[in-house]
């Protein structure tokens, strides 16, 4: 029997707001699609709604459960998950240069999507253990950097930097969150300052290049600059209530590269303008709000966390996303929550959703 009270307590609102940008990701993703043949539109926006489907079940399964479960089976997931990242390297689908898939029949699973949900279950399950009110000092830090340094080595040799940068951040906001000695939170900024230089020197040409071009689009113009610049006359082609459904000429024209994937917000800006943006970015917002919400009311440290970390997730790829459509960063190859296509990242974040609802619905048994 289902107790009534996981009934009763069920965070309505979140769904609605999951349903809500769900659905206007499927409307920027058909636009996006628009420009190439009917018969790639069909097969790119029936696979969306397939993995949207696929999402939903995974989303359900996540909240089923109690979230315990997978405090309690945390060490196992992870395991999992980097035998997946090892299956890549060894075995994966090679595209456009870099080795990320693993092919299953007619769709392809990226496991260093999983990984972000992975990295989040195990830190938050090593944090719900170790935190004090004084802060973690380098001892206790010593693991939660290894079990981050593991799967983010194995993301970066793919490469796919972006991803790999996506779960470097998860982990420091989480322990940022749980709190970092005063002396060992400066040592560590000191220690990662003094890294840029290597960072740099390990960096492959095209990442070099795309750092350079964030600093100066108009270097390669017609080269590596292509990009942001097309992105940008669209986002700005759309003014304030934009061109309209279906009527966006950079995207019609092809002019935007990656338009139902890394650059679909442009695709979105153009068509829908100012308004249409603020919207997405309005719901965006009332997520990471609920989120922060559900952690802030639950009693149980691994809920907590847990909740913490799934918010920064969607957070920081939102704030990378726009921000590389936009020219504020880097081009790194980071999806948009709920509106790229891509069927991992949607599985991806419904998994966190199906975990935000596990821990609002079940705060009542551990207060």
């Amino acid at each position: 029997m289902i107790d009534r009270r996981l009934i009763q307590y069920f965070d309505w609102g979140l769904l609605g707001l999951t349903v809500l940008a769900g659905a206007l990701g499927l409307v920027a993703l058909y636009s996006a699609v628009n420009a190439g043949s009917p018969a790639t539109q069909k097969i790119l926006f029936t696979k969306q709604l397939i993995w949207y489907g696929a999402g939903a079940v995974a989303m359900v399964l996540s909240f089923l459960v109690d979230y315990k479960f997978f405090e309690r089976w945390g060490h196992l997931i992870y395991t999992g998950t980097i035998l997946l990242l090892v299956a890549v390297l060894i075995s994966g689908k090679y595209v456009a240069g870099s080795r990320r898939w693993l092919a299953l029949g007619p769709f392809s699973l990226q496991p260093s999507e999983l990984a972000k949900i992975a990295v989040i279950i195990i830190l938050a399950r090593y944090y719900a253990r170790t935190a004090t009110t004084d802060g973690l000092g380098f001892k206790e830090l010593l693991q939660p950097v290894a079990l981050t340094a593991v799967p983010f080595a194995l993301i970066v040799k793919q490469p796919d930097l972006g991803t790999a940068m996506v779960i470097a951040l998860i982990a420091a906001s989480m322990t940022v969150f749980v709190k970092i000695e005063r002396r060992c939170f400066f040592s560590l900024l000191a220690t990662g300052a003094m890294a840029v230089p290597l960072v740099w020197f390990l960096l492959k040409d095209y990442q070099k290049q795309r750092i350079l071009t964030f600093l100066d689009p108009d270097r390669d113009p017609l080269g590596a600059g292509y990009h942001i610049i097309q992105s940008k006359i669209a986002i700005g082609s759309g003014m304030i209530t934009g061109k309209g459904f279906l009527r966006g000429t950079q995207n019609t024209l092809e002019f935007l590269p990656e338009q139902h994937t890394d650059f679909i917000f442009s695709v979105l800006a153009e068509e829908w303008g100012l308004l249409g943006a603020v919207l997405l970015l309005g719901v965006f917002f009332m997520l990471l709000a609920w989120g922060l919400s559900i952690a802030h009311r639950s009693r149980d440290p691994f809920g907590t966390i847990l909740a913490v970390g799934v918010t920064v997730m969607i957070a920081w790829q939102v704030f990378i996303n726009i921000g590389m459509v936009m020219g504020l960063l880097p081009v790194v190859g980071v999806t948009l929550p709920f509106v790229s296509y891509g069927g991992s990242s949607i599985i991806t974040v419904m998994i966190g959703i199906g975990l935000l609802l596990n821990v609002s619905m079940r705060r009542f048994m551990y207060e």
